[in-house]
C-alpha cells in the first residue's frame, strides 16, 4: 500500500516513520529544501510534561525522533522560568540527522515538492497534484502541512511577512488538503476576535552577543537579562502562541536559550530596544529576519478530526501536528504524527484503528484538545505538555511524572508496549 505524507515537519517525519515501520510504502513531500519546518528554529524538548510524553512515546515504540533530539542535545536537565529538566537540541545539526535516518528506513523523501491540488472521488482522495504538474496516487494521505502562511495571512493577522524559516516567498504558499477535499477547517482565535497567534520565539546570532553572554550560554544553556523598566510590555504576552511562556518573567526579562543560536523567548522585540540591554549592543536576528518587527502567524488551518487522527468527512485522510489541533511543540507534533502514520496503515488493510488511552498523557492530550476546540474558549487556548492549561491538567490527574519505570508500567498495563514498532503488513 502507498501512504503519502504531505509536509515534512516533525509530525510528517513521525508519521512517515510509523507508517513505514508498519509496512507501507511511504512517500514524503515537503515544499521547501529542508525537513522539520519550525523544528529548525525550535530546540526545546523534555521540559515539564514533555518528559512524560517523550518516555511514553519511547515505550510505545515511537521514540525514534526523541532519541535523535537526545543525541543532538547541547544541554540537558536545565531549568528556566516556569520550566524544569529541559533539553536543548542543536538546531544547526538536527535536520541532517533526521533526513539521513528517514532515508535509511527506505522512505522516499521529495523535497522542493509543493502540493497544489488533489483528486477526489466520493469521500476518498485518489491522489495529489504537484506544482510541476505531476500526479501521484496514494491509498492513504496524511496531511501535516501546519497552520502557518502564506504571506497574506501574516500580513492580515500579524505584522507582515517576517521572513521566517518557512520561506513562503521562495517556496510558495501552504495549501490545506482538507479544505481542498471539502472539509471546513477550524481556526485558532485570540482576544478581540482576531485569528491565529504569533510564533513564540526568535533566533539571535550568538556571535553578535557579548563574550560574557556567549560563554554563559555555552556553559549553562540559559541567560536571563533584565529589560529596562520603560520597555517592559506585559500586554505582549497575550499575543504568544506558546502560552506556557506567558509569564511575567518573560515580559520583565530577556531569556536566552542555547540551541546553537541564541533562542530569544519572545514573539518579537524591537532591535533598537534589544540593543539597549548590556551585552546585546550588536544583537542580530537570524530567524525571523524581521524579528525586530514581527513573527509568523500560526493556527489558521486546523482540520476537524477524530481521536484516531482521521479527518472528519474524508475516509482516507489523516492529519497530525498543528494541522490536527491547537497544539504547541515538537513533542506534541511527534505524538500526533506517530499515531496518524500507524493508523493510516491500519485503515488501508482494514484493521481497527488505534486510540491512545487517556490513562496516557499522549492519549489524553489528543482527546482533550478535541473536546475543547468545540468551544470558543477552547479555540482561544493552546495545548501543550509543557505548560499552561494542559500541563496543569496533567498534574491534577496525576499523569505528570519523570519516573521512567512508572511510565513503562503505564504503557505495559495498556498492552501497548512497542505498538508503533510492530509490522502490520
Amino acid at each position: 500500500m502507498n501512504v503519502i505524507v504531505v509536509g515534512g515537519g516533525w509530525s510528517g517525519c513521525a508519521a512517515a516513520i510509523t507508517a513505514k515501520k508498519a509496512g507501507a510504502n511511504v512517500k514524503l513531500f515537503e515544499k521547501t529544501d529542508l525537513l522539520l519546518g519550525l523544528g529548525n528554529v525550535g530546540g526545546i524538548m523534555r521540559n515539564n510534561g514533555r518528559y512524560t510524553a517523550s518516555e511514553e512515546l519511547i515505550a510505545l515504540g515511537g521514540g525514534d525522533l526523541i532519541n535523535i533530539t537526545d543525541k543532538c542535545s547541547r544541554h540537558t536537565n536545565i531549568n528556566f522560568p516556569g520550566h524544569e529538566h529541559a533539553s536543548l537540541y542543536d538546531v544547526n545539526i538536527i535536520e541532517g540527522e533526521v533526513e539521513r535516518y528517514i532515508k535509511s528506513l527506505g522512505i522516499e523523501v521529495h523535497l522542493l515538492s509543493r502540493i497544489t491540488d488533489i483528486e477526489k472521488e466520493d469521500d476518498k482522495i485518489k491522489g495529489i497534484y504537484l506544482s510541476d504538474g505531476k500526479y501521484v496516487e496514494g491509498d492513504v494521505i496524511i496531511e501535516t502541512t501546519g497552520s502557518t502562511g502564506p504571506m497574506g495571512n501574516c500580513l492580515r493577522y500579524g505584522n507582515g511577512c517576517s521572513m521566517c524559516i518557512l520561506r513562503c516567498p521562495a517556496f510558495g504558499p501552504r495549501i490545506s488538503i482538507s479544505e481542498r477535499a471539502g472539509v471546513h477547517d477550524i481556526q485558532g482565535e485570540r482576544s478581540g476576535d482576531v485569528l491565529g497567534a504569533f510564533s513564540g520565539s526568535c533566533k539571535l546570532a550568538k556571535e553578535s552577543l557579548s563574550d560574557e553572554i556567549r560563554n554563559q550560554l555555552d556553559e549553562t544553556g540559559v541567560v536571563v537579562l533584565n529589560i529596562p523598566k520603560e520597555d517592559i510590555n506585559y500586554s505582549k504576552l497575550e499575543t504568544k502562541v506558546c502560552q506556557q511562556y506567558a509569564l511575567k518573567e518573560f515580559a520583565e526579562n530577556v531569556i536566552l536559550l542555547d540551541t546553537g543560536h541564541a533562542k530569544l523567548m519572545t514573539t518579537y522585540y524591537p532591535l533598537e530596544k534589544l540593543r539597549k540591554i548590556p551585552g546585546m549592543e550588536n544583537a542580530k536576528y537570524v530567524d525571523p529576519y524581521a524579528g525586530g518587527k514581527g513573527n509568523s502567524i500560526r493556527y489558521l488551518s486546523v482540520a476537524p478530526r477524530t481521536n484516531d487522527m482521521r479527518v472528519k468527512g474524508i475516509d482516507n485522510l489523516f492529519c497530525a501536528g498543528e494541522k490536527s489541533g491547537l497544539f504547541v511543540g515538537h513533542t506534541e507534533a511527534i505524538v500526533t504524527g506517530s499515531l496518524a502514520g500507524n493508523n493510516a496503515v491500519r485503515y488501508a488493510i482494514g484493521m481497527p484503528l488505534l486510540y491512545l488511552p487517556r490513562s496516557l498523557v499522549v492519549g489524553d492530550l489528543i482527546a482533550y484538545e478535541n473536546e475543547r476546540v468545540e468551544t470558543k474558549e477552547g479555540r482561544m487556548a493552546r495545548y501543550t505538555f509543557a505548560g499552561s492549561e494542559y500541563f496543569n491538567r496533567m498534574k491534577t490527574l496525576g499523569l505528570y511524572t519523570i519516573d521512567i519505570v512508572e511510565i513503562k508500567k503505564r504503557v505495559e498495563k495498556m498492552n501497548l508496549t512497542n505498538i508503533f514498532n510492530m509490522k502490520l503488513v
